[in-house]
Parts: C-alpha cells; sequence; structure tokens
C-alpha cells in the first residue's frame, strides 16, 4: 500500500501490484528402464541463463512506462485537467498514482526481457523436438517398409530361382543328359534383388551389415555409410552412472540387456518342448521303505505326479512321507518301470551257504559231539580219548564249559574232532549248539543209572540235527552195571542198537580203565566214511562260535569251528553282529599256529566284542563290508530288544494296574561270567525261578570281571552282584566295599542258583494258618466295677488259652474278632481251661456279649515260603 496527501489533508491508501520474477528453473520427469522389467521415475531440473535488464531491445520494455514517468510529475496540478493521449492513470477515487522508482523501473524491464527470451527457447525447443519426432517416425517406417519389401523381393527371388533351375534342368535333359544339366545348372548366374521402389539408399540389405543412422543438428537423421568389416558390429551398449544427459536422452533406442534375452530363449524353448518327448525307461531299486521324493529321484519323474497318482487311490501324502515297497512298485509300474525289490537283509547275501564246485573238494575231518546226562563219564572219555585229565580242572567235578578238542586216531591216523558239551539241566542252549554243528553225536549212557532226563534231551537234539547217533554205554567196570538195561530204556525214546535189529552203533566201554576206546574210535571212523565228509579247503572261511569270552590281557576270545575253507591270520571276519581282523589262531593244544582248515577247533583273537555264542562266522573282502553287515545285525538286534521291553512295558495305566492286581516283587541281580555260554545258562536258570509274586530282574548281565560301573549301577538299584569265575578289579572291591555293596563269587552253577533261590524266597509273603483250640457257651454276662462286662462260659470242646484270638458267634453269625484280655477259673487267672470245665472271659474293648452266644478260640501260626 502507498499513502498518498491531497491538497485537502487527506490520506489515502493506494494499492500496489507485487513485482515478481518468473522462475529461471524448469522442472521435469524422466522414466528410466532396466533389466527385468523395473522402471524409476528421475526428476530433472532445468536452468536458464539470466539476462541484464538494460541489454533489453526497447521493442521489449513494457508498454505504461510513459504513463509512468507522467506520473512523476508535482502534484500542485489539477486532477482533473489532463490531455487525453497522455492523461495519468488515475485510481476510482481519483488520485494519481506513485511514479515508479528507478531501480524498479530496471528490475521489470530486466523480468520482461528474461520472459521474452525464455518463450523464443522454449517455441525453438517445442519445433525441434517435434521435428526430431516426426523424423524418428518416418525412419522407423521407412525401416519397417524396407523389411517387408525384402521379404517379399525374397520369396519372389527363391521362386524365380526354383522355376529356372526346374525349367534349366528340363531343357538339359532334353538336349545333353543327366551330366550336362548338372552342369548348367550349377553356371546359372543369380537373379538380382529387386529392390522396392520408394526405399532411400541408405537402408540396406540384410547381408550388408545392420542399419546405422546418425542425427545432424536440428535432430535431423542422416544415413551414415557403415564400415567395411568382416564381422557385424555390434552397437555399444550404454554403461556406467545415470546422469543428466543420458537421462535426457532415454528416448534414444536401448538395448536388450542379457536376462531378458535369455528370458526370450528360455520361452522360446518351452514353446518348442511342448512336442511329446520319449519316455525313458528306468530300473527303479526299491528298498523296504522309501520316501516319495526319493522315489521320484530314481524314476526321473516330478514329486508333484508322484502325488497326484497316489491322490487318484484316495491316499494323500507329502513329499517328505516314507511310503511301503509294495505301493512304491504298484506307483512304478503305472509310470512305465521297471522294479527291482531290495531288502535291508541283502546285505547278508553271499556270506554263507556258497556251494563248493565239486572238483575243489577234499576229505575233511568229522566233527563228533559228546552228548549225555550229568556225571556219566563225558569228559572222562574224552580225556581218555586226547591223554589228558580236563575232569581234574573242572569245578565241583562236573563240565560247565563247551570244549572242543582234536584227537588222531591211532589205526588210521586221521583226526577226529570232539566236542564236549554240559551235561547239566541247566546248559541246554549249549547241547543244542554242539548238535547244530556236528556231523556224528556220542550219547554217552552210564551202565549203572541208566536212561536220566539230560540223556532224552540229547536224543532230541539229536533227531532234531538229523544227525547219526553211537551210543557208548559207559562205567562197564562197575559191578551194578546193567548195559542190557541201557538198551531197553533206549527203546521207549525211538533208539534201537544194532544189537537189538535197530541201525544205532553201540559200544560198551570204560573210560576208567581205557576199555574199548578203540573200537569208539573205529566206529566213529566207519561212520564218517558212511557219510563222505568233503568241503574246499582253499574258498574263505566260514564256522561258528561255540564259545566266547573277555579276557583282560587278551581283549575278546572266540572259540570258533572251522567248517568250510580256511581261516587264516590277517582275515577280516564277521560274526553276529561284532568284526575283526583275525590277530592270532590258537589250537587246542595251546600252540599259535597261522591258519586253520575245516573241523578245526581255534581260538580267535582280534573281534571288537565278544560275539555271541553260536553266531556264524564268515570271512568277508573288506571292511567296508564288514562294517555295513554289522550294522545292520546291530540294527536288527537294537530293534528286537526295544520290542520285547515295549512288550513287557505296555503303558502307564497297564504297569499300574498290574502292580495292584499281582502285587510282584523284583529281585534285582548284576551277573558277569567268563562265558557266553555259561552267561546264557545262569540267565535261562534264574528265568525259571521266577513266580507271580516274584522274580528275578537282571539289571545288566555281561562277561569279564566285575568293573567300577557294575558296583555304581548296583548302588542306584540296591542290587547284589554275582561272578561266576570272575573276580572284582581292585578299584571295584573297594568301591562296593565302602558303599556296602555285596558281591558274591561262584564256581559252580548249583550253588548259584540255590543260593538265588533262597534269597527270593525271602521276598515272600509268609503264609498264615490258623489252628483251631476250641469252643466256649456264655451260659451268663456279670457286669463287675472297674472290669467291665464278664461272660460266664462252660467249656464244650477243646480247650481256651489266654491271649488266644477269638471270634463271637451269635446266631451263626460272627459278630466280633479280637483276643481274650481275662481267663479267670473262680478267682484265679489261669493260661488255659480244659473241656468241659467253667470259666470267666472278658474280651480287649468290647462289652456286647449276651448268654447263648458261643466263643471260638483259635491260634494263627506264621509259615516261611519257599520257591
Amino acid at each position: 500500500m502507498v499513502d498518498t496527501k491531497t491538497p485537502g489533508d487527506k490520506t489515502l491508501s493506494v494499492p500496489t501490484k507485487t513485482l515478481t520474477l518468473k522462475p529461471r528453473v524448469e522442472t521435469g520427469t524422466v522414466r528410466q528402464s532396466f533389466s527385468h522389467g523395473r522402471t524409476k521415475q528421475v526428476v530433472v531440473e532445468k536452468r536458464g541463463k539470466r539476462r541484464v535488464g538494460g541489454d533489453a531491445p526497447a521493442a521489449e520494455t513494457h508498454a505504461p512506462e510513459p504513463a509512468v514517468a507522467k506520473a512523476a510529475a508535482p502534484a500542485k496540478a489539477p486532477i482533473a485537467r489532463a490531455a487525453p493521449p497522455a492523461a495519468p492513470p488515475r485510481s476510482n477515487s481519483g488520485v494519481v498514482l506513485r511514479t515508479l522508482t528507478e531501480d524498479e523501473r530496471s528490475a521489470r524491464a530486466s523480468a520482461l526481457a528474461d520472459a521474452k527470451v525464455r518463450d523464443v527457447e522454449e517455441r525453438r525447443l517445442a519445433e525441434a523436438e517435434a521435428k526430431r519426432r516426426n523424423s524418428k517416425e518416418g525412419i522407423e517406417q521407412a525401416e519397417r517398409e524396407a523389411a517387408e519389401a525384402r521379404r517379399k523381393a525374397e520369396e519372389e527371388r527363391h521362386r524365380q530361382d526354383e522355376e529356372a533351375k526346374r525349367k534349366a534342368e528340363l531343357e538339359a535333359k532334353k538336349r545333353f543328359g543327366e551330366a550336362e544339366a548338372k552342369a548348367a545348372t550349377a553356371a546359372r548366374p543369380a537373379v538380382p534383388v529387386a529392390r522396392a521402389p520408394g526405399i532411400a539408399a541408405d537402408i540396406t540389405d540384410e547381408d550388408e551389415g545392420p542399419r546405422q543412422i546418425r542425427r545432424g543438428p536440428g535432430g535431423v537423421a542422416r544415413p551414415a555409410v557403415p564400415p567395411k568389416t568382416t564381422a557385424k558390429p555390434a552397437p555399444a551398449k550404454q554403461r556406467g552412472r545415470l546422469t543428466l544427459v543420458t537421462a535426457l536422452n532415454a528416448d534414444d533406442v536401448r538395448e536388450r540387456s542379457i536376462a531378458s534375452f535369455r528370458r526370450r530363449t528360455q520361452r522360446l524353448k518351452g514353446h518348442q518342448s511342448n512336442e511329446p518327448k520319449e519316455k525313458l525307461v528306468r530300473e527303479v531299486i526299491i528298498p523296504e521303505a522309501i520316501n516319495i521324493q526319493e522315489l521320484a529321484n530314481r524314476m526321473s519323474e516330478r514329486a508333484v505326479d508322484v502325488i497326484r497318482l497316489l491322490m487318484k487311490q484316495g491316499a494323500m501324502y507329502k513329499i517328505t512321507d516314507v511310503i511301503d515297497a509294495d505301493t512304491a512298485q504298484l506307483i512304478a509300474e503305472e509310470m512305465g518301470h521297471t522294479v527291482k525289490r531290495v531288502a535291508a537283509s541283502d546285505v547278508e547275501e553271499g556270506l554263507f551257504d556258497i556251494v563248493d564246485d565239486s572238483t575243489d573238494t577234499e576229505p575233511r575231518s568229522p566233527v563228533v559231539t559228546v552228548m549225555g546226562h550229568v556225571d556219566h563219564g563225558k569228559t572222562s572219555l574224552l580225556d581218555a580219548l586226547r591223554h589228558a585229565n580236563v575232569v581234574s580242572g573242572e569245578a565241583g567235578g562236573i563240565t560247565q564249559h563247551i570244549g572242543a578238542y582234536q584227537v588222531t586216531s591211532p589205526e588210521s591216523g586221521k583226526k577226529i574232532t570232539f566236542i564236549d558239551t554240559p551235561g547239566h539241566a541247566a546248559f541246554t542252549a549249549m547241547r543244542a549248539r554242539g548238535a547244530k554243528v556236528t556231523d556224528i553225536v556220542v550219547l554217552v549212557v552210564a551202565a549203572d543209572d541208566g536212561v536220566m532226563p539230560q540223556t532224552v534231551e540229547a536224543i532230541n537234539h539229536a533227531k532234531a540235527a538229523k544227525v547219526p547217533m553211537i551210543v557208548a554205554i559207559n562205567k562197564i567196570d562197575k559191578p551194578d552195571a546193567k548195559p542190557e538195561r541201557v538198551r531197553t530204556e533206549l527203546l521207549q525214546h525211538e533208539v534201537q542198537v544194532e544189537s537189538l535189529g535197530g541201525d544205532v552203533v553201540d559200544v560198551e566201554v570204560s573210560a576208567k580203565n581205557k576199555t574199548n576206546l578203540d573200537k569208539l574210535l573205529e566206529m566213529i571212523a566207519l561212520q564218517a566214511e558212511l557219510l563222505d565228509l568233503k568241503t574246499n579247503p582253499s574258498r574263505p572261511a566260514e564256522g561258528t562260535v561255540i564259545e566266547a569270552k573277555l579276557d583282560r590281557g587278551r581283549g575278546p576270545v572266540a572259540t570258533v569251528l572251522v567248517q568250510r575253507g580256511t581261516l587264516r591270520v590277517g582275515d577280516i571276519i564277521v560274526a553276529g553282529a561284532e568284526m575283526g581282523r583275525v590277530r592270532a589262531l590258537i589250537n587246542d593244544q595251546g600252540v599259535t599256529i597261522d591258519e586253520a582248515g575245516p573241523s578245526v577247533p581255534v581260538e580267535v583273537l582280534g573281534f571288537n566284542g565278544p560275539p555271541e555264542a553260536g553266531d556264524r562266522l564268515a570271512v568277508v573282502d573288506s571292511e567296508a563290508r564288514a562294517r555295513q553287515v554289522t550294522s545292520y545285525r546291530a540294527h536288527q538286534k537294537r530293534e528286537n530288544a526295544a520290542a520285547s521291553i515295549s512288550g513287557m512295558r505296555g503303558s502307564l495305566e497297564q504297569m499300574m494296574s498290574q502292580l495292584k492286581t499281582s502285587g510282584r516283587k523284583d529281585f534285582p541281580l548284576i551277573i558277569k561270567a567268563d562265558v557266553q555260554g555259561s552267561l546264557e545258562a545262569i540267565l535261562g536258570s534264574l528265568d525259571k525261578l521266577g513266580t507271580d509274586e516274584v522274580a528275578a530282574r537282571i539289571l545288566h548281565a555281561g562277561v569279564g570281571g566285575i568293573s567300577e560301573s557294575d558296583v555304581t549301577l548296583a548302588e542306584g538299584f540296591n542290587a547284589a552282584i554275582i561272578g561266576f569265575n570272575v573276580r572284582a578289579h581292585k578299584e571295584a572291591a573297594a568301591a562296593a566295599k565302602r558303599n556296602g555293596i555285596e558281591i558274591r563269587y561262584y564256581n559252580i552253577i548249583y550253588d548259584l542258583v540255590d543260593d538265588v533261590k533262597k534269597a527270593m524266597s525271602g521276598l515272600l509273603a509268609p503264609t498264615l494258618r490258623e489252628t483251631m483250640l476250641g469252643n466256649a457257651l456264655i451260659l451268663e454276662v456279670f457286669n463287675i466295677s472297674k472290669v467291665g462286662k464278664v461272660a460266664g462260659c462252660r467249656v464244650t470242646d477243646g480247650s481256651v488259652e489266654r491271649g488266644a484270638n477269638v471270634r463271637l458267634i451269635r446266631d451263626n453269625v460272627v459278630v466280633h474278632e479280637g483276643k481274650l484280655s481275662t481267663l479267670k477259673r473262680f478267682k484265679d487267672e489261669v493260661k488255659e481251661v480244659q473241656s468241659g470245665q467253667e470259666c470267666g472271659m472278658a474280651f480287649e474293648n468290647y462289652g456286647d456279649m449276651r448268654a447263648g452266644d458261643i466263643i471260638e478260640c483259635y491260634r494263627v501260626e506264621t509259615i516261611q515260603r519257599s520257591l
């Protein structure tokens, strides 16, 4: 606002317009394109040059300048007086406007000049852009038309070439024949390509390289002559950071990125791959269980297709689910593949029972197992044959281990392998093992004792093994020996000897006097000749583990009977879940040997752990194969143990209900034995001792000495430790003494079983037995002060004792059970009242007695039970 004074001293406010300058900066947006279809919007600023107002031409100055100059005249002139051409501008109220200053006029002139220059520049740029766009569209249109013309010309040229060739061939055939026709066809000139009319000369053919178009000033395109090069030059790809220049030139032709080119190639391949491919039929190996992903990989199929096929059959599966072999076979066959079924047990194929070539076999020694009842002289008979004294080393005079020996026949010079088995009832498994590996069974029966239970068991083992039997009637030197009685008793078990018209050989021998031992060896050799025992000694060895133990100095030791092939030092062996490399071989005489042939018993050192007695031994070619077999067997062993434990345990509710109903008590034990066979016999005997009320609970059973870990385990469960033919280590003995753990040592299985039986009997609840003493009839009831009610009774039968248990019977119903507190005859306390006498009785804490009631007196006896 501008304040102006009039002649009448009036102050008027004149509004003035604010002077502004157009910004010299122009802004705009440009969209950038990147690979994979990505774009980005960028803001671009353009600054113009600033021009000085004095330099502007007069034509560009603002028009109202004369009026502004007139307004600078003195204010004394009358307001209403002014010539019409040069009248100064007035406001609505008739007040003359203020004259502009020199600075304001120069600023306004400069702004007007800049605006004019800017308008001219903008018009020029717009025209250049329109011309460039038109020329670009024209060039593209021309290129499209040229390409179409070239295509049509190429088609026409091919058609003309084919037609000319055909005519030339026909004409040559008519005139010169086949050879001249080919020569004429080869010498025919090429037909020139007709160029479409209106096409500029700067547009080249396809064989002349790519077209290059350069732009001149003003955006006008002009053709560029391509360089004469042998290779086709590719336009350089713009690289580097984004700048203002590159952003303004974004409308130029941009090349495809490498990623875009690859995607296009893949799409083209995908369209071409729609053609049906040839089905690949594969042989699919299917184990016992396989997941869907693995099955699809083996068939080279998609897992989605496999799941779709399963869904059609009504089963929902995930890609990681495991299916059984039958389902996998159905799917593979449905998809057109062949199936080969395999199992985890296939790792054992080829280990045993490989048929030998009949041309490579040689005779081998027979394996004879000596069986019979305990104390019938089996070991004594073998000692007489071997000229040894094994009996003296046996604890208690009985055999508790299985033994293997070789004896040379004095007549034929051939070797015979004998296996000595225990005769005690606990060693059933040992006898069965001996019968399985044998060729001939020698049944030893004492002439003075006859057929006993273990004799019958030995007969059954021999029949199950389907091996011939020879009966040796021992102890014929005793006065009460009755060999005929033995032959007769054997008939009851379907064993008919030759002397009674049968086919079983019997020999009367005396181990003590060494009578008829040569005849027994002769019969064994004869029976072996009839069996025609042959094997191939050069093949890898096979055998059976007869016994195994853990020696503190030598480690795991296994007694092995080699049945086929030859076992050598350094062989990699597998027996059960254990493997190893043979470090040493020791024969029955304790001599170290380098190899053991068929039918030779040896001790084998080198196992990783003691194998189970009865396991079959085999030699494998590599440690990898041995690990594969042992890992499979160990897995099977763990699964069987877990199944048996889970079957015994059941659910928690079942366990609680069993405890409530049965109330069975456990007798915890830790058992360590010298060999596997003895441990097996002990466990079997203790298992038979169990009843519904008490049973032996074996926390741990193993082969070897008693260690500190055994003592720690026994301390946790308050268990007893039993050592059979083993001793505790020094540290273990000290720990057991310090913690109060009992360790018992045994060397005879009878004593071990009897002691455990007595200890388990102590856990049995005692039996309560009632003994009737007599009855008394209540005649009158007296109420005595300071004593209470006293019944006057007459003893009708038996006797009544003070302190005995009594029942009060009223109308044949027991109304009270308790004890007598007082028994008097007249005024004296007595211990007993006989039948027919009268007495006074009082009950403990009970006084409801009536005349006519009957008092029954009895005594309770506690009887200790035993297994």
